[in-house]
């Protein structure tokens, strides 16, 4: 068997060892690290346990197998015993098929616990990611979370297979191999570890620049992934197709490639270098130990079968020991992985359900669908409270302190009442929806639904409860049927048919070739604006809550769709307790009580009327939207 056959030799396995990053081995571990990992590790302890056992029987029958051969030179060929010759000989293929069901069952094992950790891990951190609050998203770049659900969940993974069964197998193999050639002669093995630098200087000249080229590669190739998903993506290719100039997007992804293109053979050739180097000293080192070896024989200090076992043992002792002297590197690069996916797991929601949380819909049932805000101020959490500097590809998270968005807001909605929310842009409107839905928590003050804190009922039972409507509704890559059962699994296509009828859009989805199967595109961009935001409506009418937040649901739509939104609004309020923020002062004229915002504080509440009476921002506001256009607006509302 060839040097680059062996485990850690200087094949795939021993090259990609010398790809990895040195410099990881001076990073230090965060306490408890090595604890946790056993605590992933602990429902495969069985599994590891018979996996380690395999690995050593198959390293006992590597370092076997040229005794074996040694046996049939100076035992059988050498005194011309037949029996000897044919017996030996079955036995080293006997071996040789015990090696192989040895992989075999290696693998197995190897398998049911790498995929089963990965299994383990990426659910532990999608479900942990889940739970994470708005302003987590809000600051995460999506690659980098991407990355520690795949590549870093991989390396971890790598931590109990590949890095493991090297380690423990190598240092195995060494130690059996050298102990039988110990036996048969100390000189000759002494000689053979004179060689030993030879194998592994050329890997650590080699090393570091294989590390830098793939860190390098990883980069470009990123950048080259970044320029796709940007340009690739119907906002994106909307935005380059309006403003780019595509002589100069394609010189740009080009000169990324070109890179992509010189990394790829810089690797091959070092990599090409590092196997014909290897080969080449692994072919001197058996050269010595023949002619070495071969003298000693003539002399009759060592058998002929000795020198064949001795040469056959080499190429099971260079590889092991090269791999084995970047060992530190393996090891630390799958601990350094983990360690990055525990760092996700540490990251705690700041949203969470209470151990005593209740039910919300029983109070609903019972009491009514009110809202209440008493005294409620709010401030944005900083980075540092929700988020990650290595998710932000930034060095250290700011920590600034924050203003309040929201100061000492009061407000109480009874059931079924329409409370509208107006106000300049920042003014805090979209932050006060966020807080009745439980996106954030008030810093002071408390949000009541039903007479009972939102904090003290159970998050699943308060989103059952309050339906939105943003003012860009998201539509996953999927058909209306499957965008629109997001509100109810188990909706059935007649339930579908009449939420699209109340929301005014089934004729659009009847005429379509698919009707409601029709895949609707990239966050639903096959659709207009407003088809999108009455599918949306329609997901609400599916979803049947009992308070609906509409977050200016016909700010971007031109009249004709804001008249066909506002039917299908209409229905959706119907009953409904509803806070509805809006920018076109037109939408919310016949709102129960209208609230005034203005820098995070209620300025003035009252009806339409009073509050045009009154003056003050909303009669500002009010005038001068609408004094031109005011008939129009009527005309709008009406239709």
């Amino acid at each position: 068997m060839s040097l680059s056959q062996q485990p850690g030799g200087g094949g795939g396995g021993g090259l990609r060892s010398f790809r990895q990053d040195a410099s990881v081995k001076d990073h230090v571990l965060a306490d408890g690290t090595f604890r946790r990992i056993l605590v992933f590790a602990r429902p495969y302890r069985r599994q590891l346990t018979w996996f380690l056992v395999l690995i050593a029987f198959d390293a006992a029958i590597g370092a076997a197998t040229p005794l074996v051969l040694k046996a049939i030179i100076d035992d059988g060929i050498t005194p011309g015993r037949r029996d000897v010759v044919l017996w030996l000989s079955l036995l080293v293929a006997i071996l040789a098929l015990a090696s192989g069901a040895l992989g075999l069952g290696q693998r197995w094992f190897s398998s049911h616990i790498g995929e089963g950790l990965i299994l383990d891990l990426r659910t532990a951190v999608f479900d942990h990611v889940q739970a994470m609050p708005l302003a987590f998203f809000s600051r995460t770049k999506t690659g980098a979370l991407v990355q520690r659900l795949n590549g870093d969940v991989l390396g971890a993974q790598q931590a109990f297979t590949s890095t493991l069964s090297n380690v423990f197998s190598n240092s195995l193999t060494v130690i059996f191999v050298l102990a039988a050639m110990l036996t048969m002669s100390w000189q000759l093995t002494l000689l053979s570890l004179v060689l030993l630098p030879a194998f592994i200087f050329p890997a650590r000249w080699i090393g570091p620049r294989l590390a830098k080229i793939t860190r390098e590669s990883y980069a470009i190739n990123a950048d080259t992934a970044q320029i796709m998903n940007e340009r690739f993506n119907v906002a994106g290719a909307h935005l380059a197709k309006t403003y780019g100039r595509p002589a100069e997007e394609s010189r740009l992804y080009a000169a990324a490639a070109t890179r992509v293109r010189d990394i790829g053979i810089k690797q091959a050739m070092y990599a090409t270098i590092f196997r014909i180097g290897l080969t080449t000293v692994a072919a001197v080192a058996v050269a010595v130990v023949y002619g070495a070896g071969g003298l000693m024989a003539i002399t009759g200090s060592l058998t002929v079968g000795v020198v064949v076992a001795l040469a056959a043992y080499l190429g099971r002792l260079y590889g092991p020991l090269t791999a084995l002297s970047n060992v530190q590197v393996d090891v630390m690069t799958a601990l350094v992985s983990f360690e990055r996916v525990l760092e996700v797991l540490d990251l705690p929601p700041t949203v969470t359900d209470r151990p005593d949380a209740v039910d919300l819909r029983d109070a609903v049932a019972t009491q009514g669908a009110s809202v209440e805000l008493d005294h409620v101020t709010f401030r944005y959490p900083t980075a540092a409270e929700v988020s990650l500097a290595s998710l932000e590809s930034v060095a250290t998270l700011t920590n600034d302190p924050a203003t309040d968005t929201l100061r000492d807001v009061s407000l109480t909605l009874a059931a079924g009442e329409m409370l509208a929310v107006v106000g300049p842009s920042g003014a805090g409107k979209t932050t006060l929806s966020q807080l009745v839905t439980r996106m954030y928590d008030a810093t002071s003050g408390t949000v009541q639904v039903a007479g009972l804190d939102v904090r003290d009922v159970t998050l699943e039972s308060l989103r059952a409860t309050i339906g939105t409507v943003p003012q860009d509704s998201h539509m996953y890559h999927d058909t209306i049927a499957n965008n629109l059962r997001y509100a109810r699994q188990d909706a059935t296509d007649e339930q579908i048919e009449d939420a699209l009828r109340a929301a005014h859009v089934w004729d659009l989805v009847a005429a379509l070739p698919s009707g409601i199967d029709t895949v609707v595109g990239d966050r639903g961009y096959r659709l207009s604006g407003g088809e999108r935001q009455r599918l949306a409506i329609a997901r609400l009418l599916l979803k049947a809550p009992a308070i609906v937040v509409l977050d200016e649901a016909t700010a971007h739509l031109d009249s004709e769709s804001e008249a066909a939104v506002q039917r299908a609004l209409a229905a959706a309020l119907q009953g409904r307790t509803s806070i509805v923020i809006a920018h076109r002062l037109s939408t919310i004229r016949h709102a129960d009580r209208i609230a005034v915002l203005d820098a995070g504080e209620v300025v003035a509440l009252g009806t339409h009327t009073e509050l045009l009476d009154g003056g003050g921002l909303y009669a500002e506001l009010y005038h001068k939207q609408f004094a031109q256009n005011d008939a129009a607006a009527a005309d709008v509302l009406e239709t």
